[in-house]
């Protein structure tokens, strides 16, 4: 697949990997952790494809996008602390069907599970740029977070970019198989929203034939 197939965003990363090499995958991958439009599933087989051209090493296409993880992720986990707990509470506390105690219950599931979170969810699709803001809001120690956030992007970066080494010519099809596990995973966040809501709504009714 030629870079000036594809257009839009995932045209320009692909064209920025392929101007500057592993600098620019790494660049890439900063911004798609800022901006999850930018496909990583694209990215890193890219980076890879490149390195099996002989255009960059693949040991400098895994350290320059692992670098490139980091930092998206120190960016947003910034962004989180500098939010803070009170103005999360207080914009949580705004949206329609949210207590409270769902806060209160979801920091303190947090607080025993989230140096897993931050693990494996840099291995999730959607979720592994948005993790870092609850571990920002809930002030995670910062070397923590850099551990296995660093662990977890190189698991996960060196999977796609070992793809798109191996598959050579064929390292698109990697984005076409991931876009189906995303699917997956925004049908499965969508129906947890949808049952939360439901659940929600029959408690408030609940509330109010008890109130009458």
């Amino acid at each position: 697949m030629d870079i000036t197939e594809i257009g839009g965003i995932a045209g320009w990363a692909m064209e920025l990997t392929e101007r500057l090499g592993a600098p620019g995958a790494g660049v890439a991958i900063a911004l798609e952790n800022l901006f999850p439009p930018l496909p990583s599933e694209v990215i890193l087989p890219l980076a890879g494809f490149t390195a099996a051209r002989g255009d960059m090493s693949l040991v400098a296409a895994l350290l320059w996008t692992t670098a490139g993880s980091v930092v998206g992720a120190l960016a947003l986990y910034c962004v989180g602390a500098l939010l803070g707990r009170e103005r999360t509470v207080a914009i949580a506390a705004r949206l329609p069907l949210v207590k409270i105690s769902d806060i209160e219950k979801a920091e303190a599931w947090f607080a025993r599970h989230g140096v897993k979170t931050v693990f494996f969810g840099r291995m999730i699709p959607i979720f592994r740029s948005l993790i870092s803001v609850p571990a920002g809001v809930e002030r995670m120690p910062l070397g923590t977070f850099l551990l296995f956030t660093t662990l977890g992007s190189l698991i996960w970066n060196t999977v796609f970019v070992l793809a798109g080494y191996l598959l050579g010519e064929n390292w698109h099809l990697v984005e076409e198989y991931m876009g189906i596990v995303s699917k997956v995973v925004v049908a499965a966040v969508v129906l947890v929203v949808v049952r939360f809501a439901a659940v929600r709504v029959r408690e408030r009714r609940g509330q109010g034939r008890h109130a009458r």
